[in-house]
């Protein structure tokens, strides 16, 4: 169990979790019981077989207090809430521009864009330090994704603008896995592979990816929108399209360069991955655990904002991102410009 600031992850198996007048109690095997206010706590996230009692998940959903349920590999289960936030006129403005085909594209590229253009700052940054083939190498996939950028701007139809996005994420993981370390004591990082992963290097990036899943999925309904209603990823029941495209802007950044940081830096090793029967990959309780000690602090860090000229903590940068979306949609601006990096 691990408190960071206002959210509380549980990753014990086998532990419970109940409310005890105006506090969480964790019960845990061979483990002392803890109580926590729950004054303290904005959201609960558990991992693997953790129980949640009946009593807190009310109080919880009362309070507006997030329970989400991840998987032990970091994969997005599920989560409760209380009542959906924000107004009802917002939600039917998302609808209409949904149903709007010329909006609808105009809001995917915007995603889009922000996808690649962190992207490729991630490469160039990386270039910086490279050796001088890898540095060219680097450099020569930024710039086509930076080519790509202008294909993403010319897209005439989502079927257009999700092949460029897809070419794009080839051309970036091929530029990801030349800046990890050649020492490393995990096999080499090659391509993404995803359900489930079957490396280190992928299982840490589901992982990751999870937690900036849930992350974005929490501020778009804080904000009041509808998370699964999007307008890239496609319409299918319990899908959060909306959180998948607001997602975009933030993998290589939030997850991709912790990764880098975490394996490079040598944080993390072979002995904090473990192989399941079956062949997928997951990090260990030791492995999640120093993960999520390195995300909070990466939360916690604060980069410029264009658009409102100052900086913001990345933990906050989803309900920034959702609130611009919302602005655009309702018509209070002309576009939804996506947070990018330089």
């Amino acid at each position: 169990m691990t408190e960071f600031l206002n959210t509380l992850y549980v990753q014990t198996q086998g532990a419970s979790l109940h409310l005890h007048h105006d506090s969480l109690k964790v019960v845990a095997p061979e483990v002392p019981k803890r109580t926590l206010p729950l004054r303290r706590l904005d959201g609960i996230v558990v991992y693997g077989h953790v129980a949640v009692s009946a009593d807190l998940l009310i109080r919880c959903a009362d309070e507006g207090r997030s329970v989400v349920w991840m998987s032990l590999s970091g994969r997005f289960l599920g989560r409760v809430d209380g009542p959906v936030r924000g107004n009802v006129l917002l939600r039917h403005a998302q609808h209409l521009a949904h149903a709007d085909s010329g909006k609808r594209l105009q809001i995917a590229r915007s995603c889009v864009a922000g996808k690649l253009q962190n992207s490729r700052q991630v490469l160039l940054k990386g270039a910086r330090d490279a050796a001088p083939a890898l540095q060219t190498a680097l450099r020569g996939l930024s710039e086509d994704l930076q080519e790509l950028l202008t294909r993403c701007s010319e897209a005439a139809d989502l079927d257009e603008l999700l092949g460029v996005e897809g070419h794009g994420a080839r051309l970036y993981f091929e530029g990801l896995s030349g800046m990890l370390r050649t020492d490393l004591d995990i096999p080499a990082f090659t391509v993404r592979i995803r359900r489930p992963p079957t490396d280190p290097v992928n299982a840490l990036l589901s992982f990751l990816y999870g937690l900036t899943r849930a992350l974005v999925h929490g501020a778009a309904e804080q904000v009041g929108l509808d998370p699964y209603l999007g307008f890239l990823h496609g319409l299918r029941p319990g899908k959060p399209a909306l959180a998948l495209d607001l997602m975009e802007e933030f993998r290589s950044i939030h997850a991709d360069r912790l990764m880098l940081n975490l394996l490079n830096r040598r944080q993390l090793r072979g002995e904090h991955f473990e192989t399941l029967p079956g062949g997928a990959v997951q990090l260990t309780d030791d492995g999640r655990k120093l993960v999520l000690t390195e995300w909070q602090g990466w939360k916690n860090r604060e980069w410029p904002h264009r658009v409102l000229g100052r900086k913001v903590s990345a933990s906050l940068l989803p309900v920034v991102q959702s609130r611009l979306l919302a602005r655009h949609i309702r018509g209070e601006l002309p576009a939804y410009v996506p947070w990018t990096v330089s």
